[in-house]
């Protein structure tokens, strides 16, 4: 990587995932310099400032405003689903590259209209799945690749809560959200086994949804929630048909009444072997010599392998503006995830009716 250019980052939305993962991610590049920070509370971007910012880091409530900069290179979107779609494609015609946090947008026409102004734009986006960068899924993408799973017929996409719905910030509100965990972590599962699988060509979509846990002094591993606020699905669920006849079922849920919760995994069924990545490992399952195996390979074996996810994303992201290379995360792969929640939500609302995508 050419390392002598430095590249001017802002931050739009200094909230908690841009305090956990995007600014974290992006302090460990060592030619990126974090020059301006956006919040519509100015306490927060002066707070993210002093953390993560130059000396001469500049404060905005207005991210119109910090757009005007034409010094800076690339800006992260860290604000909540419903703004992320406009204030991207602003960003795009500003002249900066855009990492925008997942999912890519409120709605699947808007995740189309990003897409194709980034490409009338010429400056590239990305989208913040980071749950491609683990260890476990590069090295189970490895395998993949060199067909140690032979043909892929079959997967299940897994974000399944215990009762711990989020109770702060905008989670519980489908006008700023569009959903609840389909679109908020059900997006991670679903982006992570289409990449496993490397196919974003969906045929039909039938999906469920529910919202069965509503007492809002239920034990909850976030505390209550004000039932007027709670304006979405508790569990979501869909049965997914690729182009190619793969079939994936997707599972998602804040508050299932499970013993064994589990996120961002996916299980894959091939003819040659099967795989899960359960709790940041790899799992492997295979017959050798006639015997059935199973293995769980080391993932500490190289420099790379021991950073974070937020630091690996941060870093191949940087990496693609300097040299001028895809990022991880292609802005049609997102799109597809969102055109999917988006079929799961509308079969859910229609009794369970099938939605069917044009074959193209």
């Amino acid at each position: 990587m050419e390392t002598s250019r430095i590249i001017k980052a802002a931050i739009i939305g200094c909230g908690g995932i841009a305090k956990s993962k995007h600014m974290p991610g992006l302090a460990t590049v060592e030619n990126v310099k974090m020059v301006a920070f956006c919040d519509i509370i100015p306490e927060r971007a002066e707070e993210a400032k002093e953390k993560f910012g130059t000396p001469d880091a500049k404060v905005y409530t207005d991210y119109k405003e910090l757009l005007k900069d034409k010094e800076i290179d690339v800006v992260h979107i860290c604000t909540p689903n419903r703004s992320h779609s406009f204030i991207t494609i602003d960003s795009l015609r500003a002249g900066k590259h855009v990492m925008v946090e997942k999912p890519m947008a409120k709605t699947a026409e808007e995740a189309r209209e990003m897409c194709r102004v980034a490409k009338e734009t010429g400056m590239k986006l990305t989208v913040g799945y980071q749950n491609r960068c683990r260890p476990e899924s590069l090295e189970l993408r490895r395998r993949i690749k060199e067909g140690e799973l032979g043909e892929i017929y079959y997967a299940k996409a897994l974000a399944l809560r215990r009762r711990k719905t989020p109770t702060w910030g905008v989670f519980l509100n489908e006008f700023e959200q569009g959903g609840g965990p389909l679109i908020d972590i059900g997006t991670h599962a679903l982006d992570l086994t289409l990449y496993m699988l490397d196919n974003y060509k969906p045929k039909m979509v039938v999906g469920t949804k529910y919202k069965k846990l509503t007492d809002p002094n239920c034990a909850n591993e976030w505390g209550p929630w004000d039932p007027k606020e709670h304006t979405v699905e508790d569990s979501a669920f869909g049965f997914i048909i690729m182009q190619d006849g793969t079939t994936i079922n997707l599972e998602s849920s804040w508050a299932l009444n499970i013993l064994d919760p589990i996120e961002a995994s996916t299980v894959l069924c091939g003819t040659k072997a099967g795989a899960q990545i359960k709790n940041q490992q790899l799992f492997l399952n295979y017959d050798k010599d006639g015997k059935l195996c199973e293995e769980c390979p080391d993932m500490n074996y190289t420099t790379t392998m021991k950073l974070t996810a937020a630091a690996i994303e941060a870093k191949q992201w940087i990496e693609a503006i300097v040299n001028d290379t895809d990022p991880c995360v292609l802005p049609e792969e997102a799109c597809a995830v969102s055109e999917i929640l988006e079929a799961v939500y509308e079969s859910a609302a229609n009794g369970g009716k099938p939605v069917f995508f044009d074959e193209k």
